[in-house]
């Protein structure tokens, strides 16, 4: 009698216990992060041997959470939620939205709050005696538990790239942003700030690899030099049932490699200045790299430079007044500034009094030299009887005059030893600015002929 007494009880234990056959395993994320006065999904599936076998034999399959302990029966176990009876304990909410048929049993706990915090094991009852388990971590190789944190603010958005690369002008530029979607049915919304006007976004909600899901978005567009420095933004904003909503937001400095941009020259103290005034020009422009710029100074009719270095000084006379620009170069290009007129005060070419003393002072010179001067002459043959007049003097009617104001040039070196520079300081001109007198001697066998040149030095 003893022993099938002992018999019927090991009977009745094995019905309500699965068979030492059955294989099972659950996979959900090992911690999910939940935000308080938010929801929190868990993804959550399943296998269990023979499971189709199973489920014809099965009427009732229900799915049970446990808080903190995985025992089932204990006295000490909290049951979270037991959806063949109702029970939801210390949440406001629990509802598996996953198909249990289906192997599904991803489940959604509402309005979380900090005392949450917890791990929770997940159990499925398949009646009549069935199957029952409780899919707990001492199987090998597979996630049977989850772990809610729940925070109080949000994670902020992760943007990439966060590295502050450099990006190369005029090359396309993509950036994402994804934020945490710990309530897919209230998912955070994101917004981008600071963007450039080219930018096109796009915005959707993803699932990642641990079947979690998050808010994506990807914006796209063509990198510009005035987007150097740029401080981009993106936003995350997570509805819950507080007084205010979350936002965190994360920002990338966008640094952008381009040739030098809006190079231009500044003069201090100004373009119209007094003989003997130290001025000092600076050549700026935009480039990065900044470090490795060159800059070239140049005048307008020299070919080669004047001048290197960003800023240059020095103190104006007539010889260095004149257009002048600069050149700033760095590895990826160059560019010119415009050209600026540097002036003396007074300075604005040969006006007619300028002229009329120059040639006033040519007259000085002709009357001085007791020479036959003229810029055209006629050839001087050795003179006859007959072209002396009374008085015994050479008769020079026939000399060519021409105005010696005509020919005009600029000349700022003595080309050859048969030139020589006159300045009005050396003649009897009045004390005109800019002006001077070449001299030229063209030498024959049977005469000379002298030119004179009035111009003006820059």
């Amino acid at each position: 009698m003893l022993q099938i007494t002992f018999f019927t009880i090991i009977i009745i234990a094995v019905q309500h216990t699965h068979s030492a056959d059955d294989l099972y395993s659950a996979v959900m994320p090992q911690t999910v992060t939940a935000l308080t006065g938010s929801c929190v999904q868990i993804p959550c599936t399943f296998t269990i041997s023979n499971f189709e076998d199973k489920l014809k034999k099965t009427k009732f399959i229900n799915g049970i959470w446990l808080k903190n302990k995985q025992q089932f029966d204990h006295s000490d176990s909290f049951i979270a939620f037991n959806s063949s009876k109702n029970i939801i304990r210390g949440f406001s909410d629990i509802q598996i939205t996953g198909n249990l048929t289906e192997r599904n049993c991803t489940t959604v706990f509402y309005n979380i709050m900090k005392n949450h915090s917890d791990l929770y094991y997940f159990r499925l009852e398949m009646e009549p005696n069935v199957f029952r388990a409780t899919f707990n971590p001492n199987q090998p190789d597979s996630r049977k538990t989850v772990n809610i944190s729940v925070i109080n603010s949000p994670q902020p958005p992760e943007l990439k790239p966060n590295d502050q690369r450099y990006v190369m002008e005029n090359t396309t530029v993509n950036l994402s942003c994804s934020a945490e979607a710990p309530c897919p049915k209230q998912p955070p919304t994101i917004s981008w700030s600071n963007i450039p006007e080219s930018a096109h976004i796009t915005t959707q909600l993803q699932e990642k690899p641990d079947k979690t899901q998050s808010v994506f978005s990807h914006m796209i567009f063509k990198a510009s030099y005035m987007d150097h420095r740029r401080n981009i933004s993106c936003t995350a904003t997570y509805p819950r049932k507080t007084s205010n909503d979350s936002t965190v937001e994360t920002t990338v400095m966008l640094r952008v490699l381009f040739p030098p941009k809006e190079t231009h020259i500044t003069i201090d103290p100004s373009a119209s200045v007094s003989v003997g005034t130290n001025v000092t020009l600076t050549c700026k422009s935009k480039a990065v790299p900044l470090n490795q710029m060159s800059y070239t100074w140049y005048k307008r009719g020299y070919e080669t430079p004047i001048a290197r270095g960003k800023r240059i000084s020095f103190v104006v006379t007539h010889n260095n007044t004149g257009l002048v620009f600069c050149t700033a170069q760095n590895k990826h290009g160059k560019q010119s500034s415009a050209e600026i007129q540097l002036t003396a005060e007074g300075q604005d070419g040969l006006s007619v009094p300028l002229i009329a003393g120059c040639v006033g002072g040519i007259v000085a010179v002709l009357t001085l030299s007791a020479l036959g001067f003229c810029t055209r002459t006629k050839k001087f043959n050795k003179p006859s009887d007959n072209e002396k007049d009374p008085s015994g003097q050479v008769n020079i009617t026939d000399v060519d005059y021409v105005n010696t104001a005509r020919n005009i040039t600029i000349n700022e070196q003595i080309s050859d030893d048969e030139t020589m520079i006159i300045y009005y300081e050396n003649t009897d001109i009045p004390k005109q600015k800019n002006c001077c007198i070449t001299e030229t001697h063209f030498k024959h066998d049977e005469y000379t002929e002298i030119e004179y040149r009035v111009f003006q030095v820059l």
